[in-house]
């Protein structure tokens, strides 16, 4: 009977370790001036685009969905992306610990629907989706950790 339980038990351990997803890890870095040039570049470009309107398909001030936030700020760092946030996703170097500038995927699976530009302290800055604006939104919210995917990011 004691050695059934204990099979139970490490049945239920190994399914919920496989339910874990990978971790949403951030480094804040050493503020603006720790930042590389086109880091700082990335996250200016974003931050003026806050209160831009979600647009399927956008990619400028008057209107951007999420990748093409991502691929708007990065153009004006001279760093190209592909189009959409799974294409990015699997195809740009994966980061163990997201530092500002970095690029946040979430979705389901392994498939990214949702791209996002990490600030620092936590934050991200997102072009939400239909209806909504560009904004910066916190990472402690429940939904992101269920969904984060990964962390990636070619600017050095």
């Amino acid at each position: 009977m004691l050695r059934r339980q204990r099979l139970i038990a490490l049945l239920l351990l190994a399914l919920l370790a496989g339910c874990a997803g990978p971790e949403l890890r951030t480094q804040n870095g050493l503020g603006q001036a720790g930042l590389s040039i086109e880091r700082a570049l990335i996250l200016s470009s974003a931050k003026q685009a806050l209160g831009t309107p979600y647009r399927y398909g956008g990619e400028t001030l008057r209107g951007v969905d999420c990748s093409g936030l991502v691929q708007m700020a990065y153009a004006a760092a001279g760093i190209g992306l592909p189009r959409t946030a799974d294409r990015q996703f699997s195809r740009l170097p994966e980061r163990d610990v997201a530092r500002p500038g970095d690029l946040l995927f979430f979705g389901s699976g392994s498939t990214a629907t949702h791209v996002g530009i990490y600030l620092g302290d936590r934050r991200m800055i997102h072009a939400p989706g239909r209806g909504r604006r560009v904004s910066i939104t916190s990472l402690d919210i429940d939904y992101w950790h269920e969904h984060f995917l990964g962390a990636a990011g070619p600017a050095p």
